[in-house]
């Protein structure tokens, strides 16, 4: 059986070291683990008023993340917390209240920066929220990122036999956990 995960990429930037790093451990998945990017940055601001109606790009992304057997989060950190774009994202498939799209769903949360900390506050601040949806968040191993900027060739590729391990080590856990936590259909 095929698991699908929906990544969501906190970084909007089309070069961004989350980009990077989420198409890396994509490429070190076992057989039968298939991520799926589903883009954030084209999502309106969530406002309630528009419940009612709303908009064709709320509908979408809920539906890809209902659709999805797991969710793979991937985020730098601003001002110790996530970036308002994924803040956004997970308030669009968090309502209408009662049947967010993201509930009981397996997760697994990336940090990553430049400096030395690796995202550790983004990190336990998007853990925070996703406990609300009784997501299963793979706690270990941690991946809390630093130093990502010396990582990737000019082309993107990831350049270090020692990380690539380490994705496709993290890749088969997150399948593992999937497996163990999805909700039975």
């Amino acid at each position: 059986m095929t698991r699908t995960v929906a990544t969501l990429i906190g970084s909007l930037r089309g070069q961004s070291f989350n980009r990077k790093i989420a198409r890396a451990i994509a490429a070190e998945a076992p057989e039968g683990l298939k991520f799926e990017e589903v883009e954030i940055g084209h999502l309106p601001f969530y406002n309630e008023d528009l419940e009612s109606d709303p908009p064709q790009a709320w509908v979408d992304f809920r539906n890809k993340i209902k659709a999805a057997d797991a969710v793979m989060f991937v985020t730098p950190e601003y001002n110790r917390s996530v970036p308002a774009a994924l803040k956004n994202a997970i308030d669009v498939g968090s309502r209408p209240y009662g049947h967010a799209a993201f509930t009981g769903k397996p997760a697994a949360v990336v940090s990553s920066s430049q400096g030395p900390l690796g995202g550790f506050g983004a990190n336990h601040h998007l853990r925070q929220s996703l406990t609300f949806f009784d997501m299963p968040v793979l706690q270990q191993p941690e991946m809390y990122l630093s130093g990502v900027g010396a990582w990737f060739d000019a082309d993107g590729k990831l350049v270090r036999d020692d990380t690539r391990a380490f994705f496709g080590k993290f890749a088969q856990t997150f399948a593992d956990w999937i497996e163990r936590t999805a909700p039975r259909t």
